[in-house]
């Protein structure tokens, strides 16, 4: 599996790299990706699996992480993504085709076909950031940014 980082920010500003390997066994279960997607090939995991389980290393502390509200994704190439929570449902990561690490796209591919978009996809996912800002909206965002923006 592919060792590149993906860097993994909390809505407590927590921050941390990891990769798709871990990302995937902290997920859980994994699943092809035309289960959600038809027609697209390869091996995916839940996003809220993976959320909910990188949340609970949180757990029991005196200042637990505020909930999320949006969900950011920045690509290698500076494309980034900013989606409501509330369209994550069936979002996904796309982590291997055949068993093998994304060549194209990787190290990971984000899905969101139950979103405002037609099945938003972001390619070469390399930032993902967890936020609690009720003031990125109601409906996805998405494109090149030049100037980076701020989520807390």
């Amino acid at each position: 599996m592919s060792s590149e980082l993906i860097s993994v920010t909390f809505t407590d500003g927590r921050q941390t790299d990891t990769n798709p390997l871990d990302m995937r066994n902290l997920a859980g279960t994994t699943f092809a990706v035309s289960t959600r997607v038809p027609g697209v090939p390869g091996e995916a995991f839940d996003l809220m699996a993976w959320y909910t389980a990188a949340a609970r290393d949180q757990e029991g502390t005196v200042n637990p992480a505020p909930e999320p509200t949006h969900l950011l994704v920045r690509a290698a190439d500076g494309f980034e993504a900013v989606v409501p929570k509330s369209q994550l449902k069936g979002a996904l990561f796309q982590f291997a085709i055949d068993g093998m690490p994304l060549t194209k796209g990787g190290p990971l591919r984000l899905y969101v076909p139950d979103g405002t978009s037609a099945c938003l996809n972001v390619k070469s996912v390399v930032s993902v950031v967890l936020a609690a800002d009720d003031s990125l909206g109601d409906e996805a965002g998405y494109g090149h940014r030049h100037v980076p923006r701020r989520v807390r």
